[in-house]
């Protein structure tokens, strides 16, 4: 009798467990967004500032980086060259050459005197070796991992950092898709290496990214990062405006959300999209639908066959539907994993950072993400857009209908799934 009591008690508190982690938060955007203004409307940034939290700066610059060949020289070169400190928050660490070599910077810089700070997600840096991690610890650099496995967090377990966040002496940030690991080398020359963007800025808005990182180091370790060391006194780099916005379940979480509602209802000329994992809900659906039906051009890049996630792919091919017959033209990456996370609206604004376009970046994940509002930069963007676009295959809807029928069955499957995707 005993032991039945012990096991429903048990099945009880799993079920609790499982549900807290595959809810999503309890207050969500339910309604579409209405195309009042366009990008140029001062209206437009005016309620971006204040509906996603930090407000647009002025006086910035920001660089693209094409993949491991460019990111990561740039990146170690930032590490090098801090005099004061470094805070770097990220989710993919795994073992091998690239995280050695950040390891190894990294620790040099803490034996240096700099205050290193540290930030990896329990579950991306589960390939991470125990001895990378003991060598960060010996050279002085405080090391955390983001909701390790612990009984205080087994309600919180599916909500992860995903952000990608690196800031020298408070001046220098940067953000992207980048992972440290060894299938970003190169220049996704094949099929074992990626395709991706990452990003260095300078101006005001690394205070920004310095507060972003702040919010899940308080959060891991009680810990305030302030001063000037982390955050001086910071001059014009550039003429971009710029902001720097984080999402998370415990705080914000529909910001990232909104920000693509918000910018797609404005678009009046072009959406140019690079998803690495496109698993839009019916709200994205339907804004991308109605900005078509008003005559914007939306061209949508994801990965073909080369994927990380089968379930994604599926999950995301489900709903191409509704959107190629509205006239949306989606293409497939051939070479290999295409990771870029890149919206291009209007040739005006651009926005980085670590958001996938899918349910769990917009209400799971801690996210961040830089938007850019440049013509010049959007300009330089579409140019990179357009490159990739040479390498890619166009899906149509004919080659939709006619997909096999055992992925019709497995999207059936994988679709109550794909907030947790």
């Amino acid at each position: 009798m005993i032991w039945t009591i012990l096991l429903t008690v048990l099945a009880s508190v799993l079920a609790v467990v499982l549900v807290m982690n595959f809810a999503t938060p309890e207050k969500k955007l339910e309604r579409k967004i209405e195309h009042r203004y366009n990008l140029d409307d001062p209206q437009y940034e005016r309620e971006l500032s204040v509906l996603l939290g930090p407000s647009i700066t002025q006086g910035n610059t920001v660089e693209a980086l094409e993949n491991g060949d460019e990111i990561f020289p740039a990146m170690l070169d930032g590490i090098r060259s801090a005099q004061h400190t470094i805070t770097f928050e990220t989710y993919i660490y795994w073992s091998g050459h690239v995280g050695q070599q950040f390891v190894d910077a990294l620790s040099e810089r803490a034996r240096a005197g700099v205050q290193v700070r540290v930030m990896l997600d329990w579950v991306g840096s589960v390939k991470m070796d125990e001895a990378m991690l003991e060598q960060l610890k010996s050279s002085g650099a405080s090391v955390h991992q983001y909701r390790p496995l612990r009984w205080y967090n087994l309600g919180r377990m599916n909500n992860r950092t995903h952000r990608k966040l690196l800031i020298i002496d408070g001046k220098i940030g940067f953000t992207g898709g980048v992972g440290v690991a060894d299938q970003w080398e190169g220049h996704a020359q094949d099929a074992d290496h990626w395709r991706d963007l990452h990003f260095r800025f300078e101006g005001p808005v690394v205070a920004q990214a310095q507060a972003a990182f702040n919010d899940n180091w308080i959060k891991t370790t009680g810990e305030v990062l302030n001063g000037p060391k982390y955050f001086p006194a910071l001059p014009a780099a550039g003429d971009m405006d710029a902001q720097l916005f984080i999402a998370s379940p415990s705080g914000g979480s529909e910001s990232m959300h909104l920000m693509y509602l918000m910018t797609i209802a404005a678009a009046e000329r072009s959406i140019d999209l690079q998803a690495a994992y496109f698993v839009p809900d019916d709200l994205i659906m339907k804004a991308l639908q109605a900005a078509r039906k008003r005559g914007v051009r939306v061209r949508v890049i994801v990965p073909g066959k080369h994927i990380d996630s089968d379930s994604v792919r599926l999950a995301s091919k489900a709903h191409w539907g509704d959107l190629l017959k509205e006239g949306i033209e989606i293409y497939e990456y051939q070479p290999t994993m295409m990771h870029n996370k890149l919206l291009i609206v209007d040739g005006l604004l651009v926005s980085v950072g670590s958001t996938n376009f899918d349910v769990r970046s917009f209400r799971l994940n801690d996210e961040a993400s830089l938007n850019i509002y440049s013509a010049a930069f959007a300009a330089h963007m579409t140019q990179i857009f357009e490159k990739d676009l040479k390498l890619t295959v166009r899906y149509t809807y004919e080659m939709w209908e006619k997909r096999p029928l055992k992925e019709k069955l497995f999207e059936k499957f994988v679709l109550p799934l794909k907030s947790q995707l």
